[in-house]
């Protein structure tokens, strides 16, 4: 590692999967309508059975590039190869001072998987996925954080036996959900079943940006990624509200890119209003809701100079640094030199915390110096 005794755990990071992940790995009556890449004029795109445009990834593997450079087609063989094959990965992770990765999926692609309402087909595609993830992060498992993708069709019952199928494996840190246990992007009771069991295992509840409504397109949006938080302060409300954390109170949640500036404006605007309202509504919750966003739910950032200058406003246990790396907001191979000048002002613990300590805590991560202090000494030896 270039940075002597410096540490950085990334909390969202991605693959970039192979084109034949899906193809080479369901069954063989599923594999002329799988999830499969093909080579365009332009570059290489999956093609996905229910998305109408060809989805492209060049901004997903750009970070290092020239501005100039980053486009949203390229060609597979172009891209950094830490995306598919974990060896190179940890050479890149070392040129830009990254000790451990959370991993996830490339989004639009796991839109899909968790938008396929066909079950033989949605559960072939999740179970391929979470075979490939778990075959990577079992390269080093003591750097790479898998996440259990969670089907979503079928029933919690189905949800809850692919997470146990898949969560002891090496590396595996948490499970990471795209819709609701239900199917649905509405909370319902039969998901209780899930949380009871995350809750028992302490394993994790990860959220990339938001759940997902439907199939992925093209993207259409003038500056794409700039509302990244939309979705996660309607889920925190959602969660609250359904009494989750009052029947599962040791349940931790984490939203990926989603920035946290946001958070003590939130956190006001519920407390206000639940002040307001309690006395006439009788929500029936044993704290303030502050209090459950304070405890339960983790929040990942690439470039949040805000919320850091306001961190006082939160409780920094939950702030939790990602590179997104090899995705377009990833500052690869200089992490460090933004870091240094976004976090000038908080105090080194704070600052340990949000580099490493919360992923330590939250996805058990070994503690910095635990290696070394793990071999033996001479004397023990003889």
């Amino acid at each position: 590692m270039p940075y002597g005794n410096s540490r950085l755990i990334s909390c969202d990071s991605h693959f970039t999967e192979p084109g034949d992940l899906f193809t080479t790995r369901v069954p063989e009556k599923l594999k002329a309508t799988a999830p499969r890449m093909e080579r365009f004029a332009e570059g290489d795109a999956w093609v996905i059975e229910g998305v109408k445009d060809p989805i492209n990834f060049g901004m997903n593997a750009c970070a290092g590039l020239a501005p100039e450079e980053m486009k949203g087609w390229m060609r597979f063989e172009d891209m950094r190869a830490g995306g598919y094959d974990p060896k190179a990965r940890l050479q890149e992770m070392d040129a830009d001072g990254v000790y451990a990765e959370v991993m996830y999926p490339t989004p639009r692609l796991s839109a899909a998987i968790y938008a396929t309402p066909d079950q033989e087909k949605h559960l072939a595609y999740v179970r391929a996925y979470n075979d490939w993830q778990s075959e990577y992060v079992a390269h080093c498992p003591e750097r790479f954080g898998g996440l259990v993708m969670m089907p979503n069709v079928g029933g919690p019952k189905v949800t809850i036996d692919e997470i146990n199928r898949v969560i002891d494996r090496p590396g595996m840190r948490g499970v990471t959900m795209g819709r609701y246990p239900n199917g649905t992007a509405v909370l319902a009771p039969e998901d209780d079943a899930v949380w009871e069991l995350l809750e028992a295992r302490d394993i994790p509840l990860n959220i990339h940006v938001a759940l997902v409504p439907g199939m992925p397109s093209a993207h259409k949006a003038k500056l794409p990624g700039y509302g990244r938080f939309f979705d996660a302060p309607n889920r925190m409300i959602e969660m609250i509200f359904a009494g989750v954390f009052d029947r599962f109170p040791k349940l931790q949640v984490a939203f990926a890119e989603v920035d946290f500036g946001w958070v003590p404006y939130v956190k006001e605007q519920i407390d206000n209003n639940y002040q307001r309202l309690e006395a006439v509504s009788r929500f029936g919750l044993q704290r303030l809701p502050s209090e459950y966003i304070d405890e339960h739910f983790h929040f990942g950032y690439m470039t949040d100079t805000f919320g850091l200058r306001n961190l006082h406003y939160m409780n920094p246990k939950r702030v939790l640094w990602s590179t997104d790396y090899p995705h377009i907001s990833a500052d690869y191979p200089y992490s460090w030199r933004t870091i240094q000048a976004s976090t000038s002002g908080l105090s080194q613990a704070d600052r340990d915390l949000i580099l490493h300590g919360n992923a330590e805590r939250l996805y058990k991560f070994a503690p910095a110096g635990a290696e070394e202090r793990a071999k033996p000494s001479i004397a023990a030896a003889a």
